[in-house]
This record gives structure tokens, sequence and C-alpha cells, in this order.
């Protein structure tokens, strides 16, 4: 045989062997390593430690107990964020909102700032930050400690290891779920950790897809619309309830869409084979509390809350002088939601959301402040929101926020519209800033920010259409 007829038979027996076949050889390899070692081990004599390292895994990385408990271990987290936030996050919102606004006002009329640069510096921007800081701050500083020590404990390779299966299905890498995990706290972040992804394709598609993840920023309004609106359709004893169930609905969504579109840029745009995903699960060790609170309150946290408040400056001026700055008898604010009210009744929403998200583009936080300052504004109402034009407030009470939002034009379509619209659409500017630098391409920034944006408003224009038709 020649040598050419010899390469032709290799290249024809190549192409015979099944697509995984490296992934399964590598899995057989690995397979028998640890047979030959768990023979070894308790021949030695097991531990204490191995015994119970196993009997762990055994109930954390089994196919039918590893994601019940997977979900109750995020679930516990998630709940441990939410409700311990809130008393730090009301605190701070006193400190910085009620009585900062109010000394810096006191400051600024003692020594005669003007009414118009009073105005832009210390409602427009000054108050921006601090919703901000009071809304971030608090959900960052409990859940980042809280997903460094499970890191440290070596439980989030197990997730990985569970959630690798349904990733390779979808084109991409185990190692997604960690991105997607950590952007429930904030995407920016969830963007950062998927530096732990070594394919540059695979990252890049985990870097894409993590807007679908709900950051803390997104939480509010979900929980706020969901509670006012969806809550008020069954017995009061059921509200809670539904509610509940409504928002873990939309963040179950987030995942299905995030499955989804991983799967429709691996087989167009980012076309390639799944890299293998050789994982060895690393020995369970208690946490180290110097470094996790190090990791996990300076690396991220403050990190992230300070390209937020960087952000968050812009905003507030543009909040303050679109709903002071008049052209003609009307101001800015007024023109641009008169303008898209036709353009988002297609989508189910009025011109006062989409104004809210084009001018909260820097912070989700601000889009419900927001929303309830432009309806003020354009309907008018007294008795809330009395502090002058472009001041955002928070009321306190949710059937005074349900009678703001109805006399804005608001119905349960709206709400659930919303609730599609907050799950899908861009990034804010810090997670975009973020993207950018992590990608170093303005092309693949641009696929991240519009296309969840457009998949969005695809989604509210069809819940809208069936609504109406039946």
């Amino acid at each position: 045989m020649t040598k050419s007829e010899l390469l032709k038979e290799i290249e024809s027996f190549r192409w015979k062997l099944p697509r995984n076949f490296h992934d399964r050889l590598t899995e057989s390899l690995y397979g028998e390593a640890n047979r030959i070692a768990s023979k070894r081990t308790f021949r030695a004599g097991t531990s204490r430690r191995i015994a119970f390292q196993r009997a762990a895994d055994r109930l954390l990385t089994n196919p039918w107990t590893g994601f019940p408990m997977m979900a109750l271990i995020f679930t516990v987290v998630l709940w441990i964020t939410v409700a311990g936030a809130n008393v730090p996050s009301g605190m701070l919102f006193t400190l910085l909102v009620d009585n900062g606004q109010s000394f810096l006002k006191g400051l600024s009329q003692s020594i005669g700032t003007w009414p118009w640069l009073e105005g832009f510096l210390i409602d427009g921007i000054y108050l921006t930050c601090a919703w901000v800081i009071s809304v971030m701050l608090p959900p960052m500083a409990i859940f980042f400690p809280l997903f460094t020590i499970l890191e440290d404990l070596g439980y989030l390779p197990r997730v990985a290891f569970n959630l690798d299966r349904i990733f390779q299905k979808a084109g991409s890498h185990g190692k997604q779920a960690l991105t997607m995990t950590m952007g429930l706290g904030c995407n920016a972040a969830g963007v950062i950790a998927a530096r732990v992804i070594d394919s540059p394709r695979e990252r890049l598609i985990a870097i894409i897809t993590n807007n679908f993840s709900l950051c803390n920023g997104r939480w509010p309004t979900q929980i706020i619309i969901a509670s006012v609106f969806l809550g008020a359709l069954v017995p009061a004893p059921l509200a809670s309830f539904t509610a509940a169930v409504s928002v873990f609905s939309i963040a179950s969504l987030g995942f299905i869409f995030a499955f989804a579109s991983s799967w429709l840029l691996s087989h167009t745009v980012l076309k390639g084979e799944v890299s293998a995903f050789s994982l060895e699960l690393p020995p369970y060790r208690p946490p180290r509390i110097l470094r996790t609170l190090y990791t996990s309150l300076i690396d991220r946290t403050l990190f992230v809350l300070w390209r937020a408040v960087v952000f968050a400056v812009p905003a507030g001026a543009i909040i303050w002088l679109i709903a002071n700055v008049y052209i003609g008898t009307h101001t800015i604010a007024w023109w641009m939601v008169t303008g898209l009210d036709p353009v988002a009744w297609a989508f189910g929403m009025t011109g006062v959301i989409l104004v809210a998200y084009i001018v909260a583009i820097p912070a989700n936080e601000i889009v419900i402040p927001t929303i309830l300052m432009l309806t003020i504004h354009m309907t008018g109402m007294t008795g809330v929101g009395e502090q002058g034009a472009g001041v955002m407030f928070e009321t306190g009470e949710d059937s005074t926020l349900a009678l703001i939002l109805r006399e804005g034009g608001w119905t349960t379509l709206t709400a659930i519209c919303l609730m599609i619209f907050s799950l899908c659409h861009n990034p804010c500017s810090t997670t975009i800033y973020t993207i950018y630098k992590e990608t170093r391409s303005k092309r693949w920034t641009t696929v991240a920010t519009f296309m969840p944006l457009v998949m969005g408003f695809v989604l509210c224009a069809g819940v809208a259409l069936v609504w109406r038709l039946f």
C-alpha cells in the first residue's frame, strides 16, 4: 500500500468516528482512573473527610438530586439577599435620599445657589446617584459574599458539572452556568466572570447571553409590578404567592432565552465544536473569611457600584433636564412621551415606559422612580410627587402606586409586557461598557446590546396582539 493510499484510509477511518468521540474517550479515561483510585482508597481505609465528600457528591452531583439541591441552594441565597437587603437599603435611602437631599437643599439655599443649578445638581444628579447606591449596595454586599463562599466551598464547580450536558446541547460550555448565576447579582459581574471559560467562542456566547439573567437592578421592578397588578387578580391570601410565582416564571424564562440564544449563536455566527470540559472537582474546604470579604466587597461590589454611580451621573442630569427644559409650551419629556405613545401601544406599553428606559440606560434601579415621576408630570396628579418636576420619588404603599400607574393608562397587559421587557431589553451602560472592555469589539458589544432589545420588542408585540385578539 502506497503512502497516499494509507493516508486516505486513515482519513476515511477518522470520519467514521462519532462526533463526540474525544469527549467520550476522555470521560472513559477519567471514569476508569476514578474506579481504580476508589479501590485503592477503600483498601487503604477511607477517612471521615473523604467519606463526607463522597456522600456530599452523591447528593450534589446525582442527576436526580443535584438539580433540586442546586435550585434550593440558590433560592435560599436569593431569599437571603432580598430579605436581608430590605433593612440596610431602607437605612441608606433615609440617609442619602431623605436626609441627604434635605441637608443639601438647606445648604444650597443658605449660600444662595441659583434654583435651576440647585435642581440640576441636587434633584437631578445627586438624587439619582443616591437612588443607585441605596438600591444596589445592600443586595450586592450580601449576594457577592454568599456567592464567594459557595465558590470557596467548592460547590460552584459541581454546578458547572451538573449543567454541562445542557449547555453542550446548546452549543455552549458548562461554565456558562457560573456566569449566569453571577449575573443574578449583576450582569457586569457576570460578564467579568466569563473569564473562567477558556474557549474564546464559548466565552463570547456567555457574555452576549448574560443579560438574560435578572440582575438585582431589575428584581425590584419585577416584584413591584407583579405585586401591584398580578397579585391583585387573585384573593388577598394568594396575592403574595401569585406575585412570587410570576417573578420566578420571568426569571426562569430568562434562562430559557439564554439557552435558546446560545443555541442560535452557536449554529450561526459563532459556529464551532463544543470544547471538552474536563473538570476535576476540588475537595470541599472551609471558606477563608478575609479572602472572601476582600474578593466579594472590593473586587466585585465596590468595582461594580463605582461604575454604576459614574454612569448614573449623566442619567440624573438628563432626567432633570427633560422635565424642566421647555420646547414651546411643553417640556422635552412631554414631547418624548407623546411621540412614543403610539409606538409603545403596539408593544402593550406606554410612552412613559419607553422614555423611562431610554433615560435609565445607565442604571435599571431608577426605572420605577422615573416612571412615577414622568406619570405625575404627564397627568398633573396632585398629592404625590410634589417636590418638583424631574424629582424622583417612591411611594410607600402599593395602593398609591397602583393609583398613579392606572391614572397613567396602565392595565394588566401593560404590567405583563413591562415584566417581559424588563427581562429582554438592552443591558445597562455599566454592563455595555464591561462587555466592550472584555471583548474589545464594537461589533460584539453592539450584538450583545441590541439582540435582547429586539427579542423584547418582538415578544411584547406578540403578547399584546394575542391579548387584544382574545
